[in-house]
């Protein structure tokens, strides 16, 4: 009984690791997935944003070099006032916060709206201001006038005739209204600065809220000019976990975020910001938890099953011992049967062996056989030859040799090219030598089935463009497709024709019963063949479809008026590839 326990609980602990293997597997893959469905949102999101701040970005550029505005800056008989005008204007027009201009020193010279900012109106120590006072193109996100309006800045610099920087032309943009389109997005998506204070997001909620301490962040002098301290608020309480190298963020403390989600992050270096976004994980770790319990519960059921039959063999192990005497005979003759029903079972299987292998060889060997002996027998009347004197007959048999040696040599290349793998690419290929090739390696069969075969090939070589190896295999297919297709026939006739043209065509006609549905003949697992009857599994003309597909041809089928199947394939002259290239 103590071995039987050990053996189930040893069983219940497998079960339970295959359990706990499959939920962290599952869960690798469903955070994986869920990973990479939060990085297409933050990415759109991201885009979203910068592109509708890059608009404002171009737009300073372009007021940097306006007539009214640079005069001022640049010592010259400037119109305060048409320059105000023109900022007014363009602030109205595309919807900005203000547009200033400012000089040398930082100081603003003119403004769309005389809003109030915090601080100076000086921005001369300013990191945006002193990026365009060396050239270059300043940005800052700030809060903006006495109402404290979340807005980016960006500033361009006004070149003076000596082409050094004279002041600069900085325009704000209210994030709340570049905020309002995607509101709507089910994911928690927050846009943080180098501080860590979330400045952009579509979640009112967290505006503001930053990872660093409130006392440690006010009492950096820094944020005077760029934040109201009064509205810093603490980041909400959460616990961080790492699952399958993702990062889950736990909280029950706010109710406007999910309970667990995957916080994924991406750096904006245009804005000196990091998007984030929280995609809830909930969904993703409990159908992580299914499969494992279904794996489990397989593992149990299973488990059980094996029990049960290993109980009833128990059982009936016992009762076979009590009557193991009265059945001994029995056994003994049911055992010989046995193995005498095996071993006829392995010589039919070992004989359907043989046949099969006949069956594939029959073929190469007649081919290569009948050069054999005949060169064996060349071979001893010229040896005979020789010893008679009668050299220039010996020499007649050592031709004859020859020739049949490279008869077998032509046998065996044909069948090595037609077996190796292509891995050329597309280009020229000799679509008569194709053709000889074909039918070299159909030989066999078109002679056993006494098939007259009509082809009469072009007096110039023709080039298509394509794979040598795939269009034998193409070809192959149809004229094996023809020959089915013929086998009950009386007068059995293969044409091939090829024609020359803006296409190069090869048609494969045969005189069978033709197509039941010329329509349907390239669908995949169609065929016309009765069950039993051949090997295929209608994916022959399927494959070939695909591969004159790929070659940038086209085939069809179609019944001739005179009876029988055309298959006509269309490919692509060499030469028309090569001029276009």
């Amino acid at each position: 009984m103590r071995p039987r326990l050990i053996a189930i609980l040893a069983y219940l602990a497998a079960v339970a690791a295959i359990g706990v293997a499959v939920w962290w597997i599952a869960l690798g893959a469903a955070l994986g997935q869920l990973s990479d469905r939060g990085k297409a949102d933050l990415s759109l999101a991201s885009d979203r944003l910068v592109s509708q701040l890059q608009s404002y970005r171009e737009l300073a550029v372009l007021l940097a070099d306006h007539p009214s505005l640079v005069p001022l800056v640049t010592g010259g008989s400037g119109d305060a006032q048409a320059a105000r005008d023109v900022l007014l204007k363009t602030a109205d027009r595309t919807g900005s916060l203000e547009v200033m201009l400012l000089n040398g020193e930082g100081a603003v010279v003119a403004q769309s709206h005389g809003f109030e900012r915090q601080g100076p109106r000086n921005l001369g120590d300013t990191a945006f201001f002193n990026r365009a006072a060396q050239g270059g193109l300043g940005s800052l996100h700030a809060q903006f006038g006495a109402k404290g309006q979340r807005s980016f800045t960006f500033a361009a610099p006004v070149f003076g005739m000596d082409r050094k920087v004279a002041g600069a032309v900085a325009v704000s943009v209210d994030l709340e209204t570049v905020e309002t389109d995607w509101r709507a997005s089910p994911q928690v998506v927050f846009f943080t600065d180098a501080s860590g204070v979330v400045f952009v997001t579509n979640r009112a909620e967290m505006l503001y809220r930053t990872r660093e301490p409130l006392e440690q962040l006010r009492q950096r002098t820094k944020f005077s000019g760029e934040y109201r301290i009064e509205d810093l608020r603490e980041f909400f309480p959460f616990r961080e976990e790492i699952r399958g190298g993702h990062e889950l963020w736990v909280q029950n403390d706010v109710s406007y975020l999910p309970e667990r989600s995957l916080h994924v992050t991406q750096p904006l270096p245009l804005m000196n910001m990091q998007g984030e976004v929280l995609v809830d994980s909930r969904e993703a770790e409990q159908l992580a938890l299914f499969q494992a319990l279904v794996a489990g519960g397989l593992g149990l059921i299973f488990g059980a099953v094996i029990l049960f039959f290993a109980e009833r063999r128990r059982g009936i192990l016992a009762r076979l011992a009590v009557e193991a005497r009265a059945n001994a005979r029995l056994e003994a003759r049911v055992a010989e049967r046995t193995a005498a029903l095996q071993q006829a079972q392995q010589e039919l299987v070992q004989a359907g062996k043989l046949s099969a292998l006949g069956q594939m060889s029959a073929g190469i060997s007649h081919e290569l056989n009948q050069p054999l002996m005949a060169i064996r027998s060349y071979a001893e009347n010229a040896e005979e030859f020789l010893r008679r004197g009668k050299e220039d007959v010996a020499g007649e048999n050592l031709v004859r040799i020859s020739d049949l040696a490279r008869r077998m040599g032509r046998i065996i290349k044909n069948l090595r090219a037609f077996a190796r793998q292509e891995t050329e690419p597309l280009g020229r290929v000799e679509l008569v030598g194709v053709i000889d090739l074909v039918l070299d390696l159909a030989e066999t069969r078109l002679r056993e089935d006494k098939v007259r075969v009509a082809w009469n090939p072009p007096p110039a070589p023709v080039y298509v463009h394509g794979g040598e190896v795939r269009l034998q295999q193409v070809l192959v297919n149809l004229v094996g497709n023809a020959l089915d297709a013929m086998e009950n026939g009386a007068d059995k006739r293969l044409e091939i024709s090829v024609e020359t043209g803006d296409t190069v065509s090869v048609s494969v006609r045969d005189n069978g019963p033709g197509l039941s549905d010329p329509e349907k003949i390239f669908d995949p697992f169609y065929t016309t063949k009765e069950v039993g009857h051949s090997e295929g599994m209608g994916l022959g003309l399927s494959i070939s479809y695909g591969i004159v597909q790929s070659f940038g041809g086209a085939i069809r089928g179609r019944n001739h008026k005179d009876g029988g199947a055309v298959v006509t394939v269309e490919l692509t002259p060499a030469e028309a590839v090569e001029a276009a290239a």
